[in-house]
């Protein structure tokens, strides 16, 4: 080779050394990222929302069972024929697209009572969703009494519906999950746990969910509780002033009934939180108590921090704020100012909406909490008067809860988690009705957080086709390198020549 073609020799191997050195590092930096995106993570928090069958629950409440359904175990409604499971927790592999979450509360339906007994009684709790291999499969805690026989039979976790989950793509999903409208038919073990009302493959309610992710290596669940008032204003030495409350909160849903026809089909309408109170799904919480409490003569008062409005069509605006709870002589009352519009509104201020007992053995601090939990209540006059008499004074309201901590290093009781994603709901199905089946094939399953949020799955995939690209390019420059190299001397020979 002559002499003269060494430098663009070296000039050729240094520049090609050097470029993919410089593409190396960058696959070696992104490809760690894209690895680390799959990594295994936990599912922590969210809700389940299914009707289960809604022409089941028209039969329960109608002139023939004359019956209804009781919620369990936090569980709550949503809508008209919905019920809303809490608490997801459970496991997702974005590799496989593998997922398992379990879900709180439970329903019970009973009908066609007969003395005391009911012939209908069936519950059904602790629904899990399990999605692998490209199928996907409810599974449920189960209580029934056979119908004919009235055999009580239970078994935990029945396979009871398989799931339709054809054309979803499970993979690469890093934020919250959420599987719209899956829709559901009943297995032959589930035919069975049903107490043989309907046979195995007869279509269910869809399955709608909504779930929070979180990485198995990390620590804590979203959203930390707000500090106790003790953390945020201790009294010097860190000691507890005597009948001082160090945190409250007080658990109340209103009505189910009222928050069945806020989201229902007639007032078509929904509830805001404010001012620090939180959704329990079945019941809304006002914290961060402050107050006094005097053990020997069983006696409380708190005001409590939050606010809820339930807006909708024909004139519906009602909210409730500056809540407050005082105990004395074996009964509990709750206040709230209160704002409505309409031809029925109301302005009250610090009126009693309603009562509960509060008798005083419940009234004894245990570990430094003194609770009451899902006690009955009743309408005040004024109460009926903040809903426009739309209930009768000394109707039935939800059950109240409430937690007070005396003592500094008494925990509240944890609230249901509904995850912090927006309620799983198809806008598509609403617009589309059942053009929503043609569009599962594209649709991808694990949907990305809002822009605000940290979590997208759009991050994996895209550093995967950063990488590919490199790769591509890398391996691309090598063989025009390495082409040109070898054509070089000819061309350069030829022209010295």
């Amino acid at each position: 080779m002559p002499s003269s073609l060494w430098p663009a020799r070296r000039r050729a191997l240094a520049t090609r050394a050097g470029t993919v050195a410089v593409l190396t590092t960058l696959v070696g930096v992104l490809l760690p990222a894209a690895a680390a995106h799959a990594e295994d993570r936990t599912v922590r928090g969210g809700r389940l929302d299914w009707g289960i069958k809604s022409s089941f629950q028209s039969y329960v409440t109608g002139p023939i069972a004359r019956g209804g359904s009781t919620l369990q175990g936090g569980a709550a409604t949503v809508g008209g024929s919905q019920f809303r499971f809490h608490s997801a927790e459970g496991t997702y592999d974005p590799d496989s697209g593998n997922f398992n979450a379990g879900f709180s509360g439970g329903v019970r339906f009973t009908g066609h009572k007969k003395g005391g007994a009911y012939e209908l009684d069936l519950t059904i709790s602790r629904p899990t969703v399990k999605v692998t291999g490209g199928s996907g499969t409810l599974y449920a805690d189960m209580v029934s009494k056979r119908k004919g026989s009235g055999e009580v039979a239970s078994a935990a976790q029945v396979p009871l519906a398989s799931l339709d989950v054809s054309g979803i793509d499970m993979t690469g999903g890093t934020g919250p999950i959420a599987l719209n409208n899956l829709p559901a038919k009943l297995t032959s073990q589930g035919a069975k746990a049903f107490a043989g009302y309907y046979a195995a493959g007869t279509a269910l309610d869809p399955v709608s969910l909504s779930t929070d992710l979180a990485a198995k290596s990390g620590s804590g669940a979203p959203g930390e509780p707000s500090p106790k008032r003790s953390e945020r204003s201790a009294p010097s030495g860190g000691k507890t002033e005597a009948g001082r409350i160090e945190d409250a909160a007080v658990d109340w849903g209103v009505r189910r009934t009222f928050r069945e026809y806020v989201t229902g089909s007639i007032a078509k309408g929904r509830w805001k939180l404010t001012g620090g109170a939180k959704d329990g799904g079945a019941l809304f919480r006002f914290p961060q108590g402050e107050g006094s409490y005097d053990a020997k003569k069983q006696k409380l008062d708190a005001d409590f921090a939050g606010a809820v409005r339930f807006t909708g069509k024909h004139g519906l605006d009602l909210a409730l704020s500056k809540v407050a709870v005082e105990v004395k002589d074996g009964k509990g009352t709750l206040s709230a100012d209160v704002d409505s519009k309409g031809d029925r509104g109301a302005t009250l201020r610090n009126a009693p909406l309603i009562t509960f007992p509060a008798p005083e053995r419940q009234l004894k601090p245990k570990g430094g909490l003194v609770s009451l939990t899902e006690v009955p209540t009743k309408l005040t006059a004024d109460g009926a008067k903040a809903f426009g008499g739309m209930y009768k004074a000394g109707s039935a309201m939800d059950p109240l809860s409430l937690a007070v901590a005396v003592d500094a290093d008494a925990k509240l009781p944890a609230l249901p988690d509904l995850g912090s994603s927006p309620a799983p709901q198809s806008e598509r199905a609403a617009r589309a009705g059942g053009s929503e089946r043609s569009e599962r094939k594209t649709e991808k399953a694990v949907n990305a957080s809002p822009a605000s949020s940290d979590s997208s799955n759009a991050v994996p995939i895209g550093v995967g086709a950063g990488v590919a690209v490199l790769l591509a390019a890398a391996v691309g420059f090598g063989v025009v390198r390495k082409r040109r190299g070898a054509d070089a001397p000819e061309a350069s020979g030829t022209s010295d020549s």
